[in-house]
């Protein structure tokens, strides 16, 4: 894997000699002794006095009510302090909700109800973790069990119109016309399954009571929104709620919301009156937080002999809970990937007995982007044109929807350095051309974009007497080295070196600030950050005394001028392909990427690297399988939940394009969710280059690619 390995620099100097945190310089995670020598706790490590101990038990049927909670089974079992289940929890707020409005997914033991299989139906709390997993294995639940429907598919009579919060639906110019009037049109549908989040860290939280104030500490993106919805649950002022989360193991969207954990955690600390930790066991992950839905997309592209594009067509559909509303926005990348005069968009929700779908890692883009640069790539075919050239000719000069002129758009750098690097020019476009030995080779690339911006924050800086920054943000790292990059963005704020700069995140008394999510983290801190640098600058301060200011850029976002704005990459991938056994395997992935002004090159590769390994792991392996009869999960754990090991993992290289984003500080544009975004599609577009085949569907599995006579 080639992956930046470069030394720390020093930090800059600016003419006058002052040194500078060198934004744009390699720097080593400022964690990391801490966290590859175990020195850093994470939310299920933090020591606690008298501290009891919650175990979760779900449900088995995938809808229905309960029947019986036998509690005195358990009750006089070992260290058991307790059981609390619908007849005995805290009442919550019906209202509580997240991004897309009020979610039942949060409202955890308050009736008899079972709308989905893992739904938790009662927490356990003992002196021991052993002792409360032992007694939630033996408390006796009965059922009665109701007709389900997990069978999700894109004719389901339940479909909708889905919520047009966002990636609403659009009818630009006459489709219908243009794809009678085009000389070739695809006309297809590819499918995207279940998929899970899969970070290596468990959802863990502690809770307790201290002076009044509900105290916690939680694995989750985003401790300032999750203590508003935890106070709005629990119907408690917001100044009465603190949540704080100073390591994450992974999160990609499951830790992006105030998850089961922490709730429990809240109503047994409540009802016991002692600090109480809930840490989900692997399956519970998978049962009981954020999944992507399963989407079907028909799509239809109509073009020119010579490729330009006259229609594109593009009608998701995905599944959601009646639970919560929920927008897999999956037709983001056709309203603004390219130029056409007519493109209509829609997207339909089915309701399933299912858990309420959550971002997952580019939520919607990244099914989205599957079929269309799938798409993309079959009208190549059918025209015969380079699929590089055929996407070259199709760049748009405003959005393609919208009107609106670009920010910057750098997507034409992307595929031209890619394809250099790559050595696109030698491709013989006809499939099934290469071959070694028994295996057969070919190439593929996709183009893509993801929308960039920022959302509102603050942030507080506190000059020191002693010459020193204490820099303070509701920010959260999830393991990305967002305490590096804002360390040196601060420390550039206020020309001084990074040593002088000591930075405070994860802690939701620091302050709103947005969450680690949407790949506007970074963006919206260092916006933060720079506005409180500037006060502190402009403000007269005696050196010997502290003095803070606080900035918000709520009012700053407002006047951003009107603009599409999106990080923009190519992605070129090279497979094998044993026809005898179906098995594929990536050998070679490339990826060129415009996210903007890059703070630190080494966390940033990191980054899209490991995106780069989601959208393989996407291609080939990952499907959340359910029990056509129960509804229930086959695979809830990672020896069923195939996800990319590093076996799987070839030569990747990641580089990025000189861009700016005009208008925001910086210049800084996401890299957490662009590097998912556009792999699985250049990958299966190498599949079929190699064996003729397309490949509509994901995971590429062994059993949708093997053939019955492999040598001819």
């Amino acid at each position: 894997m080639n992956v930046f390995t470069g030394r720390e620099s020093p930090d800059a100097t600016t003419p006058d000699g002052r040194h500078t945190g060198g934004t744009g310089t390699a720097r080593p995670r400022i964690e990391g002794r801490a966290k590859v020598t175990g020195g850093a706790r994470y939310a299920a490590d933090i020591p606690m006095r008298d501290l009891a101990f919650g175990a979760i038990v779900v449900s088995t049927v995938s809808r229905g009510r309960i029947g019986d909670i036998d509690v005195s089974a358990v009750q006089d079992m070992p260290g058991v302090l307790g059981v609390i289940d619908h007849r005995n929890a805290p009442r919550l707020n019906p209202g509580a909700g997240h991004f897309f409005g009020p979610d039942g997914g949060l409202l955890l033991l308050q009736d008899d109800v079972i709308p989905f299989a893992g739904r938790p139906v009662a927490l356990v709390v003992a002196e021991t973790l052993e002792q409360a997993q032992a007694a939630a294995e033996a408390l006796p639940v009965t059922y009665d069990a109701q007709p389900h429907d997990t069978d999700f598919s894109a004719d389901h009579p339940a479909g909708r119109p889905a919520l047009a919060l966002f990636d609403g639906p659009v009818n630009v110019g006459d489709v219908d016309a243009e794809l009678a009037a085009s000389t070739v049109v695809v006309d297809e549908r590819y499918r995207t399954p279940e998929e899970h989040c899969s970070a290596m860290e468990p959802h863990s939280a502690t809770a307790w009571w201290e002076g009044g104030r509900l105290q916690a500490v939680d694995s989750n993106q985003g401790p300032f929104s999750v203590a508003g919805v935890l106070a709005t649950l629990f119907s408690l002022d917001l100044e009465r709620v603190r949540v704080r989360t100073e390591h994450v193991g992974g999160g990609f969207g499951s830790k992006g919301m105030c998850g089961p954990q922490l709730i429990l955690a809240v109503m047994a600390t409540t009802r016991f009156g002692r600090p109480v930790r809930v840490t989900l066991t692997r399956r519970q992950v998978f049962l009981t937080t954020a999944l992507r839905p399963p989407t079907d997309q028909p799509i239809r592209i109509g073009a020119e002999a010579d490729g330009r594009l006259r229609a594109i067509h593009h009608e998701p559909v995905f599944a959601i809970s009646p639970l919560a509303e929920y927008i897999e926005g999956c037709t983001e990348l056709t309203k603004t990937l390219y130029a056409a005069p007519a493109i209509r968009t829609r997207l339909t929700a089915v309701p399933l007995d299912i858990l309420p779908p959550y971002s997952m890692r580019g939520p919607g883009a990244a099914p989205g982007s599957f079929a269309l640069e799938s798409a993309v790539d079959e009208l190549a075919e059918r025209l015969g044109v380079d699929p590089l050239e055929l996407r070259l000719r199709n760049e748009p000069a405003v959005g393609p929807v919208s009107g609106l002129p670009f920010s910057s758009r750098n997507l034409v750098a992307c595929l031209r350095e890619g394809a250099r690097r790559f050595g696109w020019a030698a491709r013989d476009h006809r499939p099934r051309m290469r071959r070694e030995g028994h295996l057969l080779v070919g190439t593929g690339l996709a183009a893509t974009s993801f929308s960039a911006g920022a959302f509102p924050s603050s942030a507080s800086i506190t000059a020191e007497p002693d010459g020193t920054f204490t820099v303070a943000i509701g920010a959260t790292d999830l393991g990305t080295g967002a305490r590096t990059a804002l360390t040196t963005i601060a420390a550039d704020a206020l020309a001084v070196g990074t040593e002088r700069v000591r930075l405070l995140i994860s802690d939701s008394d620091l302050g709103p600030a947005w969450s680690a999510g949407g790949s506007r983290g970074t963006t919206s801190w260092a916006w933060a950050i720079s506005e409180a640098a500037a006060k502190l600058r402009d403000r007269p301060r005696d050196p010997a005394r502290s003095v803070t200011v606080t900035a918000d850029t709520t009012r700053l976002l407002g006047d951003l001028p009107s603009r599409e704005r999106h990080s923009y990459s190519a992605v070129f991938a090279e497979v094998t392909v044993d026809p005898a056994t179906g098995e594929v395997r990536v050998r070679r992935l490339l990826g060129m990427f415009a996210v903007g002004r890059v703070v630190n090159p080494l966390t940033a590769r990191s980054q899209v690297v490991g995106g780069m390994i989601g959208g393989l792991s996407m291609a080939l392996h990952e499907e959340g399988v359910r029990d056509p009869v129960s509804g229930r999960h086959v695979n809830a754990d990672f020896a069923g939940y195939h996800i990319a090991a590093h076996a799987d993992v070839p030569d990747i290289e990641a580089d990025f394009v000189p861009d700016d984003e005009p208008g925001i500080p910086w210049g800084i544009k996401g890299v957490g969710e662009i590097g998912n975004v556009g792999t699985a599609a250049a990958i299966a577009n190498a599949v079929w280059h190699a064996t003729g085949s397309r490949q509509r569907t994901l995971p590429i599995r062994l059993d949708r690619v093997l053939e019955e006579h492999p040598l001819t």
